[in-house]
């Protein structure tokens, strides 16, 4: 049988609400993992750009967007970085 232009649109509008829900899963996923919301939402861009296989193991994430900082988005590599080190001036 050959499927009808409408059973086609039907799998397809589908397909867009599964793969929204699974987005939405992993974003709600997010929510628990370490980092502020504020480093959560710096990276979570360079997660979908860069290391979107590897979601949700949070472990593999970190890796991969370490693995990664020349392409990180300025936030999110500052995020990965982490804080400046002061620099010691003349202890003595």
């Amino acid at each position: 049988m050959k499927p009808s232009a409408k059973s086609s649109i039907t799998l397809t509008v589908a397909f867009g609400l599964m793969a929204t829900a699974a987005l939405v899963s992993h974003s709600s996923i997010a929510v628990a993992h370490s980092g502020t919301a504020e480093e959560q939402a710096a990276c979570t861009p360079d997660v979908f750009r860069l290391c979107f296989f590897e979601i949700p193991n949070e472990e593999r994430i970190v890796a991969c967007l370490n693995s990664k900082l020349s392409q990180l988005s300025p936030a999110c590599h500052d995020v990965m970085a982490g804080p400046p080190k002061k620099k010691m001036r003349d202890a003595r």
